[in-house]
């Protein structure tokens, strides 16, 4: 009798394949996809801040155009991964784009980006005139 070595990470990823999941994800593999934001007021500021790690300040684009506010960029996988040779394969590489509405209250011009860690920071001042004015009351 012969003694196999069980791996049962090689099983695992067997079965996924025979029902479909696992490594041949294909599209949502390597296509597509959206990265998370947060949108949130800081003082006069509307700031909008979203995750894209792994992905390098020059493969980033911020546009405004109609009053819409597009992020747009691609993740590039770095090096080729031998899919024999792999248990898992979750992260998610390719194009994404994310479009706002932009409220009246922004002001375009001064919109400023900042970009540490992996983190897309956007800082979209109000206009002047959307500011809060306290009005002075004149006694008569």
């Amino acid at each position: 009798m012969t003694l196999v070595r069980w791996d049962p990470f090689k099983e695992m990823m067997n079965m996924q394949r025979r029902f479909g999941g696992g490594l041949d994800q294909g599209e949502s593999a390597y296509g597509a996809w959206a990265p998370a934001v947060d949108i949130f007021e800081r003082g006069d500021d509307l700031v909008i801040r979203t995750e894209i790690p792994g992905v390098h300040k020059n493969d980033i684009e911020v546009d405004v155009e109609n009053n819409t506010l597009t992020i747009r960029g691609e993740r590039k996988r770095e090096t080729e991964i031998d899919e024999k040779n792999a248990y898992r394969l979750e992260r998610v590489y390719g194009n994404f784009a994310r479009s706002f509405s932009l409220p009246r209250t922004v002001d375009s011009s001064r919109i400023s980006a900042n970009y540490k860690n992996g983190v897309l920071e956007l800082t979209l001042p109000k206009a002047e005139e959307a500011k809060p004015k306290r009005v002075e009351i004149n006694a008569a």
